[in-house]
């Protein structure tokens, strides 16, 4: 009905992808015909989350409603379009959530952000990849940005077969969800499944708005371990993870240091283990200096029913917590 709504130069062949042509965000009526659908769309099914793709590229940058010499407008016009849409959708929707796609961080930005607070980082869900994405995302934005899943194996991008536990403990570092069929998934599988939920629901302040500090980065050395932490602001609680991404045989100790302790305050270290099958040598009591001077150790699992050792994408979850008659009287 409107030809001239697409994005392009008129009068010369146009590139759709997927069968699809982009809509000219950087003309108004566009914006009114797209908020006026999608209100009433929303409004009706009682939509409460929406994860908004916008995937094709914009190969002729052309807009219809711009003179000749106004095209070089085109695409902040055109952005400043969309940000119009969500302007309009979020006054008038403000219980639903908008999740963005990054998409290469093409639109991750902070003027995405103001509308749509949560950014789905890759379609890489690997949790080998995510690591390294998140890590390097860590860097310009917050964890509650990133939406972080536990998908199936073998994954669709790699191929790679990763512990269900290490999936969880990589995607805690982001908005956590699952995308995979649960109903093919094995009793135990889904019963790892719950734990993790209920350890990151206990948690999800922590993870979500704590203190993010990086302890090992996957870009330096040989790139094979990977640690981070996040702690309460309070400083209370503090959880550190570190991902050894292969397999070697007779591995040296490995030893990760959290940060920002109190030295003279008792804290109670224990291992958050999903599969439930790891050796914890590390639980117990220690002072914050001797956390952070001498580390702890992170154990290569044993399977107690094979007597396997952990192979590769080999994730260790730690919980250090405050003991209460040492917590701050102010906190």
């Amino acid at each position: 009905t409107h030809p001239e709504w697409m994005v392009g130069p008129p009068n010369r062949g146009l590139t759709p992808q997927r069968n699809q042509y982009v809509l000219d965000m950087a003309r108004p009526e566009v914006v009114d015909h797209l908020a006026t659908r999608m209100s009433r769309l929303i409004s009706a099914a009682h939509i409460d989350y929406i994860k908004w793709d916008m995937n094709p590229n914009i190969t002729e940058a052309y807009s219809a409603a711009l003179d000749d010499g106004r095209q070089g407008e085109f695409f902040h016009r055109y952005i400043m379009g969309v940000y119009a849409l969500y302007d309009r959708l979020t006054h008038e929707h403000p219980d639903v959530l908008f999740e963005s796609c990054a998409s290469g961080g093409g639109r991750f930005d902070l003027g995405m952000m103001y509308y749509a607070p949560q950014a789905w980082l890759s379609d890489d869900t690997d949790a080998v990849e995510r690591a390294l994405i998140q890590y390097a995302t860590s860097y310009g934005y917050p964890q509650s940005t990133m939406g972080a899943h536990v998908s199936a194996v073998p994954n669709h991008e790699t191929g790679r077969v990763t512990p269900l536990s290490t999936r969880g403990d990589v995607a805690f570092f982001g908005d956590l969800g699952y995308e995979l069929d649960i109903s093919t998934a094995s009793a135990q599988d889904l019963s790892e499944m719950r734990r993790q939920i209920s350890f990151y629901v206990s948690h999800r302040d922590v993870f979500q708005r704590g203190v993010l500090t990086r302890l090992v980065s996957p870009y330096e050395g040989d790139g094979n371990l990977m640690a981070w932490q996040v702690a309460s602001h309070d400083g209370n609680t503090v959880i550190v993870e570190c991902l050894r991404i292969l397999s070697r045989p007779n591995p040296p100790t490995c030893r990760i240091r959290p940060r920002g302790l109190d030295c003279e305050a008792l804290y109670a270290v224990s291992l958050f283990d999903s599969a439930a099958k790891r050796a914890d040598s590390s639980s117990g009591t220690y002072y914050g200096d001797e956390l952070m001077n001498l580390g702890i150790l992170m154990p290569q699992a044993v399977d107690p029913a094979s007597g396997r050792r952990d192979g590769d994408f080999t994730s260790r979850l730690v919980l250090i917590e405050r003991c209460r008659g040492d917590a701050d009287p102010d906190s």
